[in-house]
């Protein structure tokens, strides 16, 4: 979706949203793709200065650099407010401290955002965000985390201990973190809306390949009552789910104020592939218990969606108080 001027192809969201489709239906669950091109460069692309742009946006195009963003920390997730790792000014450079954790594509990347208190006083307004680099002195990766899905992906705890990091890497303004990731937020919680469809609707067609073929009692699974009955509520949820995410892009697209909406989004179309990856698997029987076949993985794939680009619980809140309650 980058402009030429900046490396790209001079694409748009809709181009983005194919990719992100695409990659799921492949049940591609390695590099976090998406997260760099759809959720990280764009904080780099709207609240760049004009150097950090030229120095940054063409690599992130390419591929030749790979990017990261850290908010989450051992003792605060989805509560920004209360995250604890520092930025002080010190001339030139701010030096952070503080520790990070389950950042995806920790391990690999070049650059990453990293969001700190430049005001501790102020849980809102003294939140301020940089751009670390992969060699900083003070900026130390930890071990990779296991889980127990996305094996392919890497995901990190990062520690910065006296990290000095220079004015010229202040995204946007001193205190103007907190708003710069609400905006964002929107779209990071549409794309993991957008990813966790398209996977529900890969699984179910794989599923339903998988039930006219496996035959019990002389016919094929296809044939009995519970599975069509099962298939069917699942395929209503699916198509529903496709007609509310595509009217939500389209209306993401014009640029629309879409806080309310793309945390529906993400709560119904999360909450959804969980409920179909769990009816499909059981139709697969024992092999759906097996690593080596597709729907495993997407089984415990699924189980991350629920919970990161804040959990679900968290959309919950967002929807209420964009509701006025």
């Amino acid at each position: 979706w980058l402009g030429e001027e900046h490396g790209g192809a001079g694409g748009d969201f809709l181009h983005a949203t194919i990719v992100i489709e695409e990659l799921a239906r492949a049940y591609e669950s390695g590099f976090a793709a998406t997260l760099h091109s759809d959720v990280v460069v764009p904080y780099l692309y709207h609240f760049g200065d004009d150097n950090q742009k030229k120095r940054w946006l063409s690599g992130c195009a390419k591929g030749d650099i790979i990017t990261a963003i850290a908010m989450t920390e051992p003792g605060a997730g989805s509560d920004l407010a209360g995250m604890q790792m520092t930025a002080v000014r010190d001339g030139d450079f701010y030096v952070l401290n503080g520790s990070k954790t389950f950042i995806s594509n920790g391990q690999i990347c070049d650059l990453v955002i990293v969001a700190a208190k430049t005001d501790p006083a102020n849980p809102h307004k003294g939140i301020t965000l940089f751009v670390v680099e992969a060699d900083t002195p003070g900026f130390v990766r930890g071990k990779n985390l296991k889980k127990i899905g996305l094996y392919a992906q890497d995901t990190s705890e990062m520690h910065f201990e006296d990290c000095r990091v220079p004015v010229a890497n202040r995204l946007g303004p001193d205190g103007g973190g907190f708003l710069a990731l609400m905006r964002n937020l929107q779209q990071e919680r549409l794309v993991v809306a957008i990813g966790s469809q398209a996977a529900a609707e890969q699984v179910l067609k794989d599923t339903i390949d998988y039930v006219k073929e496996r035959k019990a009692f002389g016919k094929p699974l296809s044939k009995f009552q519970n599975t069509q009955f099962k298939l069917a509520e699942t395929a209503t949820k699916i198509e529903v789910g496709r007609h509310y995410l595509d009217a939500v892009i389209a209306r993401h697209m014009k640029g629309e104020y879409l806080v309310k909406e793309c945390s529906m989004a993400k709560l119904y179309q999360t909450d959804m592939l969980g409920e179909v990856v769990d009816t499909c698997l059981q139709l697969f029987g024992g092999y759906g218990y097996m690593l080596e076949d597709p729907v495993a993985r997407a089984y415990v794939d699924a189980r991350i969606q629920r919970i990161f680009a804040g959990t679900n619980e968290i959309m919950k809140v967002i929807i209420s108080k964009e509701m006025g309650l």
